[in-house]
């Protein structure tokens, strides 16, 4: 198996980290060819605005879209959920891929300065997970197909539909953690 981790911008060396403690092989995705040489992808943390607009002038936009069309795994993380979300609340003119049915607000907890650490109780998870919120979007709503994997202050922040799995938080920032990503690989497999 081998997972990419799109190369635009954010936590990607933390990405492929987690995934190597995992001993999965990884490729850093930054060209619409390098999609066709992985079996998932993880849209790691960022700038939203900007991981899109690099994913369109790459190719990468059009073809991962056909690409989740047809089940493609993808896992996304804080501005990774932020592109993969059906819509943005408090962004409604940003084109997002719309390929996890929730809405999101982006920067839901507020600036930089308000960045936290939680444990978070996960379904499946005997201990809790540590979840570094950084610039978080806040999910606001869910649709019928998606699973809550884990909720703080009763917004979910951990979701998955299909072969998507999104958190609002970055799982990669907390060392030695790879459960999030094992639940990933697990969905890759599946």
């Amino acid at each position: 198996m081998k997972i990419g981790v799109l190369g635009m911008q954010g936590d990607i060396r933390e990405h492929v980290q987690a995934l190597e403690r995992l001993g999965c092989e990884t490729i850093v995705v930054k060209k619409s060819e390098d999609l066709e040489k992985i079996d998932g992808l993880v849209i790691p943390g960022g700038e939203s605005t900007t991981i899109t607009r690099l994913m369109k002038l790459t190719g990468i936009w059009s073809k991962l879209k056909d690409m989740a069309s047809n089940g493609f795994p993808i896992f996304g993380t804080c501005a990774g959920l932020i592109v993969l979300a059906k819509e943005i609340a408090n962004a409604p003119d940003q084109e997002t891929l719309e390929l996890l049915d929730v809405t999101v607000e982006r920067n839901g907890y507020g600036r930089q300065i308000d960045s936290f650490e939680a444990e978070l109780e996960v379904e499946g998870f005997d201990l809790p997970v540590k979840g570094v919120f950084i610039r978080a979007p806040i999910i606001t709503s869910v649709g019928n197909g998606v699973n809550v994997l884990s909720s703080y202050r009763g917004n979910p922040v951990l979701v998955a539909q299909g072969k998507i799995l999104a958190a609002t938080f970055h799982p990669e920032l907390v060392d030695g953690e790879s459960r999030i990503h094992k639940l990933f690989i697990d969905m890759v497999n599946s």
